[in-house]
């Protein structure tokens, strides 16, 4: 390869990279906003109750619900996590941001994490998380309150809401025989 072409290749690398939309480190809470159907804000501990008259709320996973655990130890904000596939009664498959405690996975992105119920009454109010790293869920349990589920289509308030549309025309004479009733 020549110094010409070998420049010119370099050159269109670097030129995608430039346009290669970079995954950028974020919190848990804007992450699950953005993957759900679920628009709360507040710190991720108290979506639950944000929750409350506006989204309906339990203790069984569903896909495109959200896990909301509960604020314990380090986790002084909570977490919260979309789930993305119900595998059995005991366990699902989440993606969600921001896990990792400290260090270069802090902020990152993590797809497809198994999280498994402990709860003596299988509620999944006590899960374990996957830890990648360790490859293992590890000692520590979770608390959580539970799942918030999206609304259905026939419960979404449509977000464009349309008018009924008069003729100008029409409107003027209207208001005109309007003016002139006694």
């Amino acid at each position: 390869m020549t110094g010409r072409k070998t420049a010119y290749m370099l050159l269109a690398a670097l030129g995608f990279a430039l346009l290669a939309e970079p995954v950028l480190a974020q919190q848990c809470v804007p992450f699950a906003r953005q993957n759900s159907q679920i628009f709360l804000r507040g710190d991720a501990w108290m979506w639950w109750k944000a929750a409350e008259g506006r989204y309906a709320r339990g203790h069984r996973p569903e896909v495109g619900s959200i896990l909301v655990f509960q604020k314990s130890g380090k986790m002084r904000r909570g977490h919260v996590a979309v789930v993305t596939q119900v595998i059995d009664e005991r366990k699902i498959l989440i993606e969600h941001s921001n896990w990792q405690p400290s260090g270069r996975g802090k902020g990152q992105v993590a797809t497809s994490v198994a999280v498994i119920d402990l709860s003596p009454r299988n509620d999944w109010t006590q899960v374990r998380v996957w830890y990648g790293p360790v490859k293992d869920f590890g000692s520590k349990t979770y608390p959580t309150y539970g799942f918030i589920y999206p609304k259905s289509e026939a419960d979404r308030v449509p977000e464009i809401i349309e008018a009924n549309y008069v003729e100008p025309l029409t409107l003027m004479s209207e208001l005109a025989e309007q003016d002139h009733q006694p």
